[in-house]
């Protein structure tokens, strides 16, 4: 069981990280580095999955050795797969890390244009009349 939940990070670490690196991973709601400076746009999420794509290709590194280990020598089963488990969560975890630092570190995006009643106080002229 723990073989496949290995082999299962492993590979979804390293789809991940290979997206990222590449910017082929768009803005979703489950992979990649979701925050709320990372979601702000398509060029910060971009930025932010390029940045973390190495930890986290790491990551699925760390969780497909171990699984390796474990089909080796089932013996460490338990040792061996928790490390790697651990491990592979831990380092993709500072790879978010780096990912949301990179992009709260990009300036704001410029509003798109004056809309509705924000510009000059254009209501409430039109409420008055």
């Amino acid at each position: 069981m723990l073989l496949v939940v290995l082999v299962l990070v492993g590979v979804a670490f390293g789809a991940v990280g290979v997206l990222g690196m590449r910017g082929r991973l768009h803005r979703n709601r489950f992979f990649g580095v979701r925050t709320k400076a990372t979601l702000r746009d398509d060029e910060a999420f971009a930025l932010a999955n390029r940045i973390a794509a190495a930890p986290t290709l790491a990551a699925g590194g760390i969780a497909l050795v171990a699984a390796a280990a474990i089909a080796v020598n089932p013996g460490t089963a338990v040792l061996v797969g928790v490390l790697g488990l651990v491990g592979a969560f831990v380092i993709a975890a500072a790879g978010g890390v780096l990912g949301h630092r990179a992009a709260e570190a990009m300036p704001a995006p410029e509003p798109a244009g004056c809309g509705g009643c924000a510009c000059a106080g254009a209501c409430g002229v039109l409420q008055r009349a």
